[in-house]
């Protein structure tokens, strides 16, 4: 089978197009997998894991092979076609570093709550009636975390009766 000139620089559009899909892949799966928001299974987070341990080698690779389609396609380009090779290196370089950033930012997608709001039972209006919360009881004090608060922060750091907790969810 032979490919002329045309065809072949269609197919490295192709593979380059596919291969921006690939590296964006490696930082979208992560994050849409590990989301403070959803219910995650076990199969979901190692899938995750195996991803995002992956993505530093997986995005290099397409990188370098990006770079090399980009510099074989340039020649001859038309100035919209080198527009649209310079974005698809600019995707690939920032997945690139994304893939760097990753453990950072799984740590960034569960926030701290900043100003922590504390009141008597009576006075917790943003508790609906019924709601699940955690409870801590230490030496004569009791507090409730409500979970829908502590599932998007996954964390309350907290002094009860004079000890410090850490509750989570």
């Amino acid at each position: 089978m032979h490919f002329d000139s045309t065809t072949s620089r269609q197919l490295a559009g192709a593979l380059l197009v596919l291969l921006v899909a690939v590296a964006v892949a490696f930082a979208i799966v992560p994050l849409w997998l590990i989301r403070p928001w959803v219910s995650q299974t076990p199969e979901g987070l190692a899938l995750a894991d195996q991803v995002r341990r992956g993505a530093p080698l997986g995005t290099a690779l397409t990188l370098a092979a990006g770079l090399g389609l980009t510099v074989w396609l340039w020649r001859g380009g038309r100035w919209w076609r080198r527009a649209m090779l310079l974005l698809a290196v600019v995707v690939l370089t920032a997945a690139v570093w994304r893939a760097r950033e990753n453990p950072a930012m799984f740590e960034q997608m569960f926030v701290p709550l900043g100003t922590p709001r504390f009141a008597p039972a009576s006075e917790a209006d943003w508790v609906a009636p019924g709601e699940p919360v955690l409870a801590v009881e230490r030496n004569g004090d009791a507090v409730a975390y409500p979970v829908r608060q502590v599932a998007y922060h996954h964390i309350v750091q907290d002094v009860v009766g004079g000890v410090p907790v850490a509750a989570t969810y």
